[in-house]
């Protein structure tokens, strides 16, 4: 066992301990609002009144559930709604220090990445009963919710899914039309579009590849989208360092410096991005957030978003991506309320509305029917791979504590090693695969 897994599991021990002194300190505390700490059970209530809701991307989506809030109060006049905005670098501590000492909202956005730290402590309430009676049964992607569930740890909804964003292979469909390529659809075609777009002399280069902050995530995509391989999990032990997956990324960190630019051993999303929308670069591998980017910076008839390239039989396998949802709080004094605001805001109508505002996939399925989706290709396309059956999503595991930790700081560096020769991918994936399985382990133990 490493030294840095050692120091992890000796704080997290440290942490569970403090944090259950601390609820039994605070058990029987009251927050504000119907609220409290996550030793509360609370309970329905009457239905009515005040409840406390906490935007996770609050000034980035304030506007857009404010809009929210006023249909609903329009709609249920016996229910206001508290709008607490937090930041989305502080929703974290924000939830870790009410967990410990009270004054928990009623409802609140918790995306996958922080879903399974505030579950670990008891501060949600268990949905697969209130979903299963509910309008919204049915009317939910099938991969979001799944997603959820995992990101939750184990087989219960702790999250309902608002929105996800989604893998994306941007291309420049002028460079394509030039050289008689057709679209980048599938892995054969990504390598043959990337060598032949390729022009040193002219500084022109068929992909731009992410290897600074961040790659990890895109790289495994990159690996499972071409092995087939649908589960990070076979048993305990992580399918990452399979013989297949090591190959793939063999074949992928080979077109570093070959069909890409140097300077992307470096590159984080912000530098890749405007590196390709300033640039000759033919391919670049990014979620749909930067579609605004593209287009201002190409026009629309210049470049194209598609979900990423699939297998020769067509199916296609992605990891899965950070996924937005509400969720409801144990503590809550009138959970019948918070659920009422849950199911109206991820209603077809108001989450359609919430995700052409953020620019991403809708959870609710009709949502991802409506005009503005059909209009916005790269979104269109990707809620139907989300919600399609050739989609098999790669379950991430960001339940694991370690997760952040192992798929940055410990091996982004390791990343770049590997892009850069000094690492090969096997001696990578062994090192990621040792840490995860470690982490897994660890984890099994204390649940």
């Amino acid at each position: 066992m490493t030294s840095s897994i050692r120091i992890r599991r000796s704080r997290r021990a440290a942490l569970a301990v403090a944090l259950g002194s601390v609820l039994a300190l605070t058990a029987t505390a009251c927050g504000d609002d119907g609220s409290g700490s996550a030793g509360e059970e609370g309970n329905e209530g009457s239905g009515k009144g005040t409840i406390t809701f906490w935007d996770n991307n609050g000034g980035v989506r304030t506007d857009i559930w404010k809009q929210i809030i006023a249909d609903f109060e329009n709609e249920y006049p016996d229910i206001k709604v508290k709008y607490v905005g937090i930041p989305a670098a502080s929703a974290q501590s924000k939830y870790d220090t009410a967990i410990q000492g009270g004054g928990l909202p009623d409802v609140g956005g918790v995306g996958t990445a922080m879903l399974a730290e505030v579950g670990a402590q008891g501060a949600l309430e268990p949905l697969d009963g209130r979903l299963a009676k509910s309008s919204l049964n049915g009317k939910l992607s099938r991969n979001l919710i799944d997603v959820s569930k995992a990101a939750g740890g184990g087989d219960t909804l702790y999250q309902v899914p608002t929105s996800a964003n989604n893998g994306t292979l941007w291309y420049r469909t002028d460079l394509f039309e030039k050289a008689g390529l057709d679209a980048p659809a599938t892995w054969p075609k990504f390598y043959e579009a990337a060598d032949k777009l390729t022009n040193k002399g002219r500084n022109q280069f068929g992909f731009t590849i992410r290897g600074g902050e961040g790659a990890i995530a895109p790289a495994l995509d990159a690996v499972y989208g071409q092995t087939g391989i649908t589960s990070f999990w076979n048993g305990d032990k992580t399918t990452v360092n399979d013989p297949k997956n090591v190959a793939a990324l063999e074949k992928y960190v080979a077109l570093y410096k070959k069909d890409t630019p140097s300077a992307d051993v470096n590159n984080d999303f912000t530098k890749m991005v405007a590196q390709w929308d300033s640039g000759t670069i033919g391919m670049l591998s990014h979620n749909l957030g930067s579609y605004q980017d593209h287009l201002k910076a190409l026009g629309k008839d210049r470049f194209r978003g598609i979900p990423n390239p699939t297998l020769d039989d067509g199916t296609r396998v992605q990891v899965s991506n950070p996924v937005d949802g509400l969720s409801l709080f144990r503590s809550s004094k009138n959970k019948a309320a918070a659920w009422k605001f849950i199911e109206f805001a991820v209603s077809a109508k108001e989450n359609s509305k919430f995700n052409e505002a953020a620019g991403q996939v809708p959870a609710n399925t009709d949502a991802a029917k409506d005009a503005w989706i059909q209009q916005a290709e790269p979104t269109k396309l990707a809620a139907e791979a989300l919600n399609g059956g050739d989609t098999k999503i790669v379950q991430l595991p960001y339940y694991l504590p370690d997760w952040n930790t192992i798929s940055k700081a410990d091996n982004e560096p390791n990343f770049q090693k590997v892009l850069l020769g000094k690492m090969s991918a096997k001696e990578f994936l062994d090192t990621l695969a040792d840490q995860l399985n470690a982490a897994q382990a660890d984890w099994k133990k204390n649940h």
